[in-house]
């Protein structure tokens, strides 16, 4: 069995402001950087075997202190990366709820493709199977992984047999750390949108 940690990226100066999605140069603000340096108190019970992140800037930030802490080289996992929003990448929140399109992807988000991009079913699909291989990997160890928060929506969706038309209902705030242990038996979600320590899923692992 292997533990997945699902870590939303910190706070950015655009976070809940603009659908910034796969746009590089988006970092963590002061703010998101705390939230990175607290990561390594919140883990520090946990004995973590690999670092994996999506390759965008604000993900590989977040990880950084932790991997330092670990002496660990973290892993881009491309599979993991922000959903391609298309054309409505870098719109503002305010414009996107007057659109149409926008306001059916909040409501049967499974019948949407956005224009130029993808379909969360898309996403879901990419993300669940390189987390998959990356348990199959790393069997015996818990693993952190670094991404974005409707990824992780996504997957928890997936790991908990929840519709994706439902999957919003699941909350990922930035820093927060979810968690999913996979075997060859099946899975199971064990932990969603914790922003405090993370000691006792060391049981899961065997490492205490």
């Amino acid at each position: 069995m292997a533990l997945l940690l699902l870590i939303r990226h910190g706070m950015t100066d655009q976070t809940g402001k603009r659908l910034y999605g796969t746009s590089p140069g988006i970092r963590l603000s002061d703010e998101g950087r705390r939230q990175a340096e607290h990561l390594v108190h919140r883990l520090d019970g946990l004995s973590l075997g690999a670092l994996y992140s999506s390759p965008l800037e604000r993900c590989r930030e977040t990880i950084e202190p932790l991997a330092r802490h670990l002496d660990l080289v973290p892993t881009d996992l491309d599979e993991v990366r922000e959903v391609e929003y298309g054309e409505l990448t870098g719109t503002a929140f305010e414009e996107l709820r007057r659109l149409p399109l926008w306001r059916r992807a909040e409501v049967a988000p499974s019948s949407v493709r956005f224009p130029g991009g993808e379909t969360l079913g898309e996403v879901q699909q990419r993300a669940v199977a390189a987390l998959a291989e990356v348990a199959e990997r790393h069997r015996g160890s818990a693993v952190g992984v670094v991404t974005h928060g409707d990824v992780i929506r996504l997957a928890l969706a997936h790991h908990a047999g929840i519709h994706l038309d439902l999957y919003r209902r699941l909350e990922v705030d930035p820093a927060s750390v979810s968690a999913v242990t996979i075997d060859r038996g099946g899975s199971r979600v064990v932990r969603v949108n914790d922003t405090g320590r993370m000691d006792d899923l060391a049981d899961y692992t065997g490492s205490r």
